[in-house]
């Protein structure tokens, strides 16, 4: 997938900020597909960003992985291809723990207040405004688009919320009360930063459920998840 900004002036066009997606060939009959993301601009703007991500072929939600696995930044000076190339290894060998993080949420379980909260504090990170009403309802985002995304493990209920979140198309309410439908996420920094808050998230409960009930969590178990919340 290939994606730029949107331009007010023409001339701007050819530099303007862009994203590419790109997943090995053997995986496009899979599931999931493993993805490096490209984010660039020609006119040195911003520094070449490489990111950890993955693709859900189902409902073609493109996930980002938050900052524990891998960011690469590479500025427009010196040896840029020597350092390109390191960083594209680096995101490479960040895809096992991605996967390891994937199955590990997959084999928890949330109970359906878990799964509120989830919700709640995703449409936080969307909605940020504290002096809003908050257009559309944990149920909305928890929603399943499809019957075999009905499942209650933290896996598949973190990409319901993100697919509802990115996609859009959610009637709500606005705070005088008229209808409206939830936009999708367009903006590539936007997308970016939504998904990658998300998957912080997600990560940051998955840890939090992984710790023993009795005890002492290690430092790293606490993250995002009430941070955002």
């Amino acid at each position: 997938m290939v994606c730029q900004t949107r331009v007010r002036h023409e001339d701007r066009r050819d530099y303007t900020k862009h994203m590419l997606r790109l997943r090995h060939a053997s995986q496009i009959n899979g599931i999931e597909a493993s993805e490096i993301i490209l984010l660039n601009s020609h006119d040195g703007t911003s520094s070449y960003q490489m990111l950890a991500g993955m693709f859900r072929f189902v409902c073609q939600n493109g996930l980002v992985c938050g900052d524990t696995f891998a960011d690469v930044r590479v500025p427009h000076k010196g040896n840029v291809t020597d350092h390109v190339i390191e960083g594209a290894y680096e995101v490479l060998h960040g895809f096992e723990q991605v996967q390891h993080s994937r199955d590990a949420m997959a084999a928890i379980t949330l109970d359906d207040g878990e799964a509120e909260v989830f919700a709640r504090s995703a449409l936080t990170l969307k909605y940020d405004d504290p002096g809003k009403t908050l257009p559309i309802t944990e149920s909305q985002v928890l929603r399943p688009r499809r019957f075999d995304d009905n499942r209650s493990d933290l896996w598949s209920t973190f990409n319901r919320v993100q697919e509802n979140l990115v996609k859009g198309g959610l009637t709500g309410r606005t705070a005088n009360g008229r209808q409206q439908r939830t936009r999708p996420v367009q903006g590539i920094d936007q997308n970016v930063r939504l998904n990658r808050a998300l998957w912080l998230l997600a990560e940051g409960l998955r840890q939090l459920k992984a710790c023993p009930s009795s005890g002492s969590c290690p430092s790293w178990a606490w993250p995002a998840f009430f941070v955002f919340y």
